[in-house]
């Protein structure tokens, strides 16, 4: 990594985005995307589909490279000793243990790992990063009373429901306790009910450790449980909603 990689850490955004342009072929997905997303907020990103908002999510997360622009994460703690990373610039091994070692991610359909328990799926981002068995086992069978998964350590994702499958994908992605936690229509495919009962756990456990949270979502309803909405259009952050003004209707 060069010096122009690195800024001096300080207390600024946890993410920034400067100008992120990305195009798919022919087709522009980003056109000069800006955003800051502050330590320990819940931002919820909306926008029409095809507006850009999970290209921007996937390149702040380092899953995607922009075309241009600059993608900045400040994680605190050991990281202010090596000031802000720039993510954009870190080759396909710098990104990959950034995602395993400092993000957590829940996605839409959960996407567990069917050969596992649902104790071992919680596992593993710990495993991953080097943590031995028992201790990574242990640390996520503490989780499951926390997200009334009790007794359902040892079952399968297929033998699970939608909406306890969706708890176990939060606990994997918090077990590690990560800087940001990426969460991509996390109950989209959920019904009201429960996804508004992961809504309320997702933000329970993240207050308690702090974690950063941005929010992909077209539900006002799960909007409504950020700190602040920022909507996508045609490859642009629009200007901050009021998340009462777009959510009006939740009760």
């Amino acid at each position: 990594m060069t010096t122009t990689d690195q800024q001096p850490a300080g207390p600024g955004p946890v993410l920034e985005a400067r100008g992120l342009e990305l195009s798919f072929g022919p087709t522009p997905a980003l056109r000069g995307a800006d955003l800051e997303v502050a330590r320990g907020e819940l931002v919820a990103v909306m926008g029409p589909s095809g507006s850009g908002k999970t290209t921007l999510l996937h390149c702040l997360a380092g899953i995607l490279v922009p075309d241009a622009g600059e993608v900045w994460f400040d994680g605190g703690g050991d990281d202010r000793a090596h000031g802000r990373t720039r993510v954009d610039t870190l080759g396909e091994t710098g990104r990959s243990a950034l995602r395993r070692d400092r993000f957590g991610f829940v996605f839409q359909f959960g996407q567990l790992v069917p050969e596992l328990t649902a104790e071992e799926n919680v596992a593993l981002p710990l495993l991953l990063s080097g943590v031995g068995r028992a201790q990574a086992l242990e640390a996520a069978r503490s989780w499951f009373a926390r997200l009334e998964l009790d007794g359902l350590e040892k079952r399968r994702s297929g033998e699970l429901s939608g909406g306890q499958a969706q708890r176990v994908a939060l606990a994997r992605g918090l077990v590690a306790r990560p800087p940001v936690l990426f969460a991509d229509e996390p109950t989209g495919a959920l019904d009201s009910l429960t996804g508004e009962r992961v809504m309320d756990l997702l933000q329970a456990a993240a207050r308690e450790q702090g974690t950063t949270v941005v929010l992909v979502t077209h539900e006002a309803r799960v909007a409504a449980y950020a700190d602040r909405l920022v909507l996508v259009r045609d490859g642009k952050v629009t200007s901050p909603a009021p998340v009462a003004a777009v959510t009006a209707g939740r009760p």
